[in-house]
């Protein structure tokens, strides 16, 4: 099981997004609202930026007509990303209170952290599951650099597939060293404006959802993944 554990029934599934900057978080949400919106699901989502509330406004923008611009909101966090997120995600955790008031259909509430480096890591009392996500752009090696946010990740997203030869990235190399370092953890890959691997990532996600595990890999993982020490 994962430790984050704080859907119960009747509660929203709450999805942590994060990665360094410029990896493609808030293009991944973007693309996955309107498919969840498909689904029949009622999204939120809460963005996180040291000074600005730019993410959140630029998700508003594109999603304008897809849900209402006040199930998007912008915390000005004024410290390190990792710090309200997962050290002392009290801002997130009111936030995300405010807006389940204000809007008690939110079945599926996104966090996206700010731009971060490789330890990053969600605190258990936010989320349900963790994303992180890379880009080929920042080169075949990060996998191999490991850290919490690559290793320890619900699932990793290797994002912008389509530019890898393009930035002379060894892409299946960079899957294969992701599926090692993590164990079996699951790797998605992405090219999310164009929607490649959207649905596969979506499906993985509502998979946390139905079963309430999490490690919904776990069994083709193996032991390794399942016996995992909790994310700190």
């Amino acid at each position: 099981m994962s430790p984050h554990t704080v859907t119960g029934e009747g509660s929203p599934l709450r999805i942590g997004v994060g990665g360094p900057v410029g990896s493609g978080k808030t293009a991944l949400i973007e693309a996955l609202v309107p498919k969840l919106v498909e689904r029949g699901r009622h999204v939120g989502v809460i963005t996180n930026d040291i000074y600005t509330q730019e993410d959140a406004q630029h998700i508003r923008r594109q999603l304008e007509g897809v849900i209402p611009g006040d199930l998007v909101i912008g915390v000005e966090t004024g410290s390190c990303p990792h710090t309200a997120v997962r050290d002392d995600p009290t801002m997130n955790l009111m936030t995300a209170a405010d807006l389940l008031d204000e809007h008690p259909e939110i079945d599926t509430l996104f966090f996206e952290s700010g731009g971060d480096n490789l330890t990053l890591t969600f605190s258990p009392a936010l989320v349900d599951v963790f994303v992180f996500v890379l880009d080929t752009a920042e080169g075949e090696k990060m996998p191999r650099k490991r850290g919490p946010g690559i290793t320890d990740s619900d699932i990793l997203v290797i994002n912008k597939i389509d530019i890898a030869k393009y930035v002379r990235c060894d892409l299946e190399r960079m899957v294969t060293d992701a599926d090692t370092v993590r164990s079996g953890r699951r790797v998605i890959q992405t090219n999310c404006l164009d929607g490649v691997g959207v649905e596969e990532l979506l499906d993985a996600l509502e998979e946390y959802r139905d079963t309430g595990s999490g490690e919904p890999g776990a069994e083709q993982a193996g032991a390794g993944a399942a016996g995992a020490e909790p994310r700190q």
